[in-house]
């Protein structure tokens, strides 16, 4: 037992020197915690080597739970958010299981490890789609001391030596503290007992193996607010959060409707179809005479094979379009329909180019109505560069309703700056607050 407390020793002086000439380079304003304290405990599998008549499980099933009997206590530092060093203390204790037919055996395993540890959460960017879960992955020596307490060499014991790997998943519950798992290796390269105490077999060449599972938790110690083993680098951040908003937007650029048909422009063959037309799947306008106007709109008698009872469109039929138009109006007297716009551009978005027509034949077919234009800003920005910006986007939905000759003694005009009813958190909020509405006046 002394000569496992020299090794303790060493390793504890290895691993704080090494620590502390790796600290003397970083700077004080150091953005995350290094330390961490490791509780676990579990259940060994030692492998081999045996003595035949001597069993740790029960031959007969497949998986064997003989309770607690493996703790392993551990102290950690981190260099960077991708590796460290970690100095561990281990307690096994092997022991036939009841009914497993096994000759009663008892031994003890008092172990230190010093391992480098890896961050492979930071490694495989696990950022771009959890903050919560990570995995650790270690490797490095081992000493042990194997006490023989029942058995043919009761009173005896022997020094060991070896390997030890692992993997750690872990799910972050505060700030300071993590749930874990462990799985464990061990290969020991000079043993000459049996797990169960009598001597090891010529054959086995001196080896062991011991596999150990583990739960338990990680203390993270320190004041900053976050742990190096869930800390991302500002330029890394970065450049995942533009990742991400270049995939959203990839995905909404396939959503667009520009004409408003029902079909994604991704999937429109023709994205410019006059709006409330029928159009078949793939967003192109029924045109039975090839004349290249939708076959609705034509007068009967110069398209006399049109038969508008029989024109439809996913089993929607002509007749339709008459409440769709209805809906359109309400939509319009509502203050429904709005014309709306990029970040910081003052003249509509393309999307808009519907509602804008939707307006013009709303104000054309009900000549004695009138319009009032308000422009709009989203909440980021100076209010007064807001204001200007509303302002001038109101201007230039009055100069095309303007020049598309609807009077301008039927159109006022008002700018309110900042929508303060969208918030800033969603960019959907963003995107309905830079607009133009739209109330009319009978």
């Amino acid at each position: 037992m002394n000569s496992l407390k020299n090794y303790f020793f060493l390793l504890l002086i290895t691993f704080f020197s090494v620590s502390a000439q790796e600290t003397s380079n970083v700077s004080e304003n150091d953005a995350f915690n290094r330390w961490s304290v490791e509780v676990n405990a579990g259940q060994n599998i030692p492998v081999r080597p045996f003595a035949t008549g001597y069993y740790s499980a029960q031959r007969s099933k497949f998986i064997n739970f003989s309770g607690l009997d493996h703790y392993d206590f551990g102290v950690r530092y981190m260099f960077s958010n991708t590796f460290g060093l970690k100095i561990n203390y281990g307690f096994d204790q092997f022991k036939e299981q009841p009914g497993a037919g096994s000759n009663p055996f008892d031994t003890k395993l008092h172990s230190l490890g010093l391992q480098g540890v890896l961050n492979f959460s930071r490694l495989l960017n696990f950022e771009s789609f959890t903050n919560r879960f990570g995995i650790l992955a270690h490797a490095g020596v081992q000493v042990s001391n194997l006490y023989v307490y029942q058995g043919l060499n009761t009173g005896k014991s022997e020094k060991n030596a070896g390997l030890m790997f692992g993997i750690t998943p872990q799910i972050r519950l505060a700030s300071w503290v993590a749930l874990t798992g462990d799985f464990t290796a061990d290969y020991n390269i000079r043993q000459h007992f049996n797990w169960d105490g009598s001597y090891s077999l010529p054959e086995n060449n001196l080896s062991g193996v011991l596999f150990k599972s583990t739960i338990g938790f990680t203390f993270y110690l320190g004041s900053k607010e976050k742990h190096a083993d869930w800390f991302i680098k500002q330029e890394h951040a970065e450049d995942v959060k533009e990742l991400l908003l270049a995939r959203i937007e990839a995905v909404e650029t396939l959503m667009n409707d520009v004409d408003r048909d029902g079909v994604f422009d991704y999937l429109d063959a023709e994205n410019n179809t006059p709006n409330g037309v029928v159009v078949d799947a793939k967003g192109r306008f029924i045109d039975k005479n090839d004349n290249g106007t939708p076959d609705e709109l034509e007068p009967r008698d110069k398209n006399p094979d049109v038969n508008i009872n029989n024109l439809t469109n996913n089993n929607v039929a002509l007749s339709e379009l008459a409440k769709l138009s209805s809906a359109e109006k309400e939509l319009v007297e509502n203050g429904l329909i709005n014309v709306f716009f990029d970040v910081n551009i003052d003249t509509p978005n393309a999307g808009s180019t519907n509602n804008i027509y939707i307006i013009l034949h709303y104000l054309n077919s009900n000549p004695t109505s009138k319009a009032k234009l308000i422009g709009f800003a989203d909440v980021r920005g100076d209010d007064k560069i807001n204001l200007e910006l509303s302002q001038r986007r109101v201007k230039n939905v009055y100069s095309i309703l303007i020049s598309s000759g609807i009077s301008a003694d039927r159109l006022s005009t008002d700018a309110i700056g900042i929508d303060t009813k969208y918030s800033i958190d969603s960019k959907a909020s963003l995107d309905l607050a830079r607009r133009v509405s739209i109330e009319i006046e009978k």
